[in-house]
């Protein structure tokens, strides 16, 4: 049976940052991946993400703020460009569920930059935006877009690079602690490894549940949309932000991204499935949602180009999952809720330092496995 310091099962942004992470620190790893790499069926592909420190919970800042450094580092030890700071408007609307103090508190503490905009406000600085009198907005300078697809794939290599061996069309079947580590069963045979990673998403429960660890997952399929603004100039993103619509439809958008389209969709659609039934075809309700909020606040946004799916897996409450089950200390797990992208580095690094040093440099005290008291964050994040 082959052995390895680590096993990654899931070779999506998380998994994919964990085993370059583990490599970079010297350990033998395997990656697992049950379909190609670079596949559609997740949540990883597609090419843009929010990046950004706005969150109204402290813990999600400070992570952030660390993600920032790592995606740095990341760049520099590849070469690869992979982000685009354009600015960032967050929108609350005053009767709407969510704080805009929340925010406010968050960042205060923090010490991230903000400002806080009127409507009017908005307007003056980003007149493509068409905002309510009742709407409020926190603007921070830091805010941007990661290239997920060249994320990804430059994750994938430099792991390789370092020795990784990275296995797709691999479906693990299931892993076994043993006490001297755990055994994990693939469809290409089994190999042993002294910790397992499981960044599976919507698959975790099929390998963490015969271990007693089920964890509460809502799966569902979401859909982007891009549009074809008649002016694309003005959706630059030298001139246009990344924006987040804080309401009880949460809605998030894109500048113009290496084509003349701009790119939107609603959070959390809830339209339901198992990963076995997802239809990858888009929702016409959906759709029609989006383009009468879209015709509303961003007149110019032109007309539907196409739209894309991908897959979410919601823990309760979007929180972060990122540590050891607490019967099964060798199998670690990783759940971004969705919202998780813009973390990818360090919580890739995150891992790398569980799996081989037993402890983080980072605070996850919030992301364990069994909730903590407290941690409770319910809201909707891009």
């Amino acid at each position: 049976m082959e052995t390895f310091d680590v096993a990654v099962v899931g070779l999506g942004a998380l998994g994919s940052a964990a085993a370059y992470h583990l490599v970079r620190k010297g350990a033998r790893v395997v990656g697992f991946e049950q379909f190609d790499l670079g596949h559609v069926r997740g949540a990883s592909h597609d090419t843009s993400r929010i990046v950004r420190t706005s969150y109204g919970a402290p813990e999600y800042v400070r992570l952030a703020q660390a993600a920032y450094r790592d995606w740095a580092d990341l760049e520099a030890a590849t070469g690869e460009h992979l982000l685009d700071i354009t600015g960032g408007l967050v929108f609350f609307p005053d009767d709407g569920p969510h704080s805009i103090d929340d925010f406010v508190e968050s960042l205060t503490a923090t010490g991230v930059p903000f400002e806080m905009l009127s409507n009017v406000e908005v307007h003056a600085r980003f007149p493509q935006f068409s905002i309510p009198a009742n709407v409020r907005a926190i603007y921070t300078a830091d805010s941007g877009i990661a290239h997920a697809a060249r994320s990804v794939a430059t994750l994938q290599m430099h792991a390789r690079m370092g020795g990784a061996s990275l296995r797709d069309r691999t479906t693990v079947e299931g892993v076994e602690p043993d006490g001297d580590g755990v055994i994990v069963r693939t469809s290409s045979g089994d190999v042993r490894a002294r910790k397992v990673v499981i960044a599976a998403d919507a698959w975790t429960n099929r390998l963490v549940a015969p271990l007693g660890a089920e964890i509460p997952l809502t799966v569902m399929q979401e859909q982007v949309t891009y549009f074809t603004p008649s002016e694309p100039q003005d959706f630059d993103r030298s001139r246009f932000p990344v924006w987040i619509w804080e309401d009880v439809q949460c809605y998030y958008g894109f500048p113009t991204y290496g084509e003349p389209t701009i790119k939107a969709a609603r959070d959390v659609s809830d339209n339901l499935m198992r990963p076995e039934d997802r239809t990858f075809v888009p929702s016409p309700a959906l759709l029609d949602q989006l383009s009468t909020f879209m015709a509303a606040t961003i007149r110019g946004s032109g007309e539907v180009l196409r739209t894309v799916t991908c897959q979410y897996a919601l823990t309760e409450n979007r929180r972060f999952i990122i540590g050891p089950l607490d019967d099964h200390p060798d199998v670690i797990v990783a759940l971004g809720a969705g919202h998780a992208f813009k973390f990818t580095p360090t919580i890739g690094r995150v891992l790398a330092e569980l799996a081989l040093d037993g402890e983080t440099s980072e605070d996850i005290s919030r992301f364990t496995v069994t909730e903590p008291a407290g941690a409770a964050v319910p809201f909707p994040v891009g």
